[in-house]
């Protein structure tokens, strides 16, 4: 089944449905436990975030705010994302410039997207998304690789909007500083993402 079918998910409304979905009515979904995203008119589901994912983003949330609320630039988790007409993604967080209320906010006022990778999406995020960033000219794209296995590693892997997609800017792993330049000056330390606290 391709990402621009329809699937069947809980607690959202997909019956008596038919052609491809417009934005508003992918808007007036109802909430639930899924993840449910819009890719030229169909739509793509994929699981809740698990307890180290959600930990995860409220430590990088914590991390940027600081330096994001002096530049005046919002840090938002789960927004609804416009890459094209007929194609909204629901990125762990955006950094952006816009109106302090919206629904959905626009690729061009992303200045860094973040998804970090689960067992349901490692492939889309190294991949698919990628690409679809790359083509809404989102300059930053941050993939957080946490080891789905233990939780207690985590690579970090900055990329940088090139001619031809995103290049790699830099990588930090273990106890090792990732550094942004842009949007605004920043060092995050992987590990420290994670919350890992020592046991006695």
């Amino acid at each position: 089944m391709s990402a621009c079918e329809t699937l069947p998910m809980a607690k959202v409304s997909l019956e008596d449905h038919s052609g491809p979905w417009t934005e508003e009515e992918f808007l007036a979904l109802d909430e639930s436990s899924y993840r449910v995203e819009l890719l030229e008119g169909g739509l793509w589901v994929s699981p809740g975030p698990n307890s180290p994912h959600q930990q995860m983003i409220g430590r990088l949330t914590a991390a940027f705010l600081p330096a994001a609320d002096e530049a005046a630039i919002w840090v938002m988790s789960d927004m609804n994302t416009r890459l094209e007409p007929g194609t909204v993604m629901r990125p762990d967080l955006v950094l952006a410039r816009g109106p302090r209320v919206a629904t959905v906010v626009d690729a061009s006022d992303v200045l860094l997207a973040v998804e970090i990778t689960s067992p349901s999406n490692v492939t889309s995020d190294r991949v698919l998304k990628m690409q679809l960033y790359a083509q809404a000219k989102i300059k930053w794209y941050l993939l957080v690789e946490p080891d789905m296995t233990t939780y207690e590693s985590v690579t970090l892997r900055l990329f940088r909007l090139g001619a031809g997609g995103y290049d790699t800017y830099a990588v930090a792993e273990g106890d090792e500083n990732l550094t942004l330049d842009e949007p605004f000056p920043l060092t995050i330390n992987a590990q420290g993402l994670l919350g890992i606290h020592k046991r006695v």
